[in-house]
């Protein structure tokens, strides 16, 4: 079974850690277990020979970082070596039907040089130079037509579809169909990426989408935030067998998810005047913020009861599984009351890799007797809970992140 987060990016995007590089990603990928890692960005030149100079060609079409890049830090775990597959996500901004609007897409690519010839086509319909994410004027359709004249075994799938201001179904500026937005190449179209704010439960409500496989990635613009959404995979390791389970679903054995409520957009809200409501308070107030009167960001919740003809108690029968999982920094914070950047959750957090193995592995394998032999019994406890999904949640909204907390308030100080 493969971990695969393939969708990511570079130090050129903007808003990035410097330390998206091949070096730093590769050993991340190692701490946290992941086996397959897209590259992202490959519409800019500068990455693409910062790749060309630091990967080396593994199985058929996916890559690995060359021996004399590869960082230890003293406490790399053992590992499988990653392997890269090429990757980028690009935006569309453009008016169709009378709307402006607003998709991010993901494109996966056999190799650099498919990367090259597809970014000298769309060099001719904008600037690819100053955001590893580029923004083009460009319509999906059209995005997905080039994509698949310049690399038949292009892997296209619209990236977080429910964001509400960059996605295809986003409240403010998407679709309400998939067919609206890609037309005659919909066929083309095999799968959907869930985004942090939304899992296979939620999107299942719309009979619409049964017929896509639903992938979960990372979208991470810093190393330390990959995997905290991920694919389960059990392929044969090449650009072929991913095609395979993206593309059919054979060897997609299911996803690592956050909790939605997790997610930046989950309920309906206005960051500025510090509310949050859920989709029926929302409707009280016409979409409108009591506070101050304007309008509210439309949250995931809200959209999927939109347009959704399922009620949210189905349960659909032949599904992929998913896992909900906070990442083990997070965890161990929760766990002891300290915060994420304190130099105890820090120091827990590289004792527990040191001594366990991988971060996906301590989260979801590792007895628990073990974890309490390493780090006592709080976060023992934190994991435990975090495995049967026994969380408080503080649902995220227009673009702040919600909360999950593992004990209740005064549980630890008790």
């Amino acid at each position: 079974m493969y971990i695969a987060d393939l969708h990511i990016h570079s130090h050129y995007s903007r808003a990035t850690s410097k330390e998206c590089t091949p070096e730093y990603l590769d050993l991340w990928a190692r701490r946290k277990g992941i086996d397959i890692l897209g590259t992202g960005d490959f519409t800019h030149r500068a990455w693409r020979e910062e790749l060309k100079d630091k990967l080396i060609p593994a199985e058929e079409g996916l890559y690995q970082l060359k021996e004399e890049y590869c960082l230890d830090s003293g406490y790399r775990p053992e590992s499988k070596t990653p392997r890269f597959v090429v990757s980028g996500e690009i935006s569309t901004i453009y008016k169709k039907n009378g709307k402006v609007r607003k998709v991010h897409s993901v494109i996966l690519l056999p190799g650099l040089e498919a990367a090259e010839r597809l970014s000298t086509k769309l060099e001719t319909v904008g600037n690819l130079h100053s955001d590893g994410r580029p923004i083009l004027g460009l319509d999906c359709r059209d995005l997905l037509e080039m994509a698949l004249d310049s690399c038949p075994e292009a892997i296209f799938f619209p990236a977080h579809i429910w964001t509400p201001h960059f996605s295809l179904f986003g409240a403010f500026s998407g679709f309400d169909t998939i067919e609206e937005c890609f037309e005659d190449l919909t066929p083309h179209i095999h799968a959907l990426e869930t985004g942090l704010s939304s899992d296979p439960t939620m999107i299942r409500r719309l009979s619409a989408l049964d017929r896509f496989q639903l992938l979960s990635n990372s979208d991470a613009h810093s190393p330390s935030k990959m995997g905290r959404e991920a694919n389960l995979m059990n392929i044969d390791l090449s650009y072929q067998g991913l095609s395979e389970a993206i593309n059919t679903g054979i060897g997609l054995e299911g996803t690592i998810e956050f909790f939605p409520e997790e997610g930046k957009y989950y309920y309906d809200g206005h960051r500025k005047c510090n509310l949050c409501l859920s989709p029926a308070q929302a409707q009280q107030y016409d979409g409108k913020c009591p506070v101050c009167g304007r309008k509210l960001t439309t949250g995931v919740s809200h959209r999927i009861d939109q347009l959704a003809d399922r009620s949210d108690e189905i349960v659909l029968s032949g599904g992929k599984p998913f896992e909900s999982l906070v990442p083990l920094l997070e965890v161990v914070a929760a766990s002891t009351g300290y915060t994420l950047a304190s130099k105890r959750v820090q120091n827990q957090y590289e004792e527990l890799i040191t001594s366990l193995g991988t971060e996906f592995s301590i989260l979801r394998t590792v007895p628990i007797e073990e974890i309490r032999k390493i780090s006592g019994e709080w976060i023992a406890e934190g994991i435990t809970r975090l495995r049967a999904k026994k969380v408080i949640c503080n649902p995220g909204y227009d673009g702040e992140y919600g909360t999950i907390r593992l004990f209740e308030p005064g549980e630890i100080k008790k």
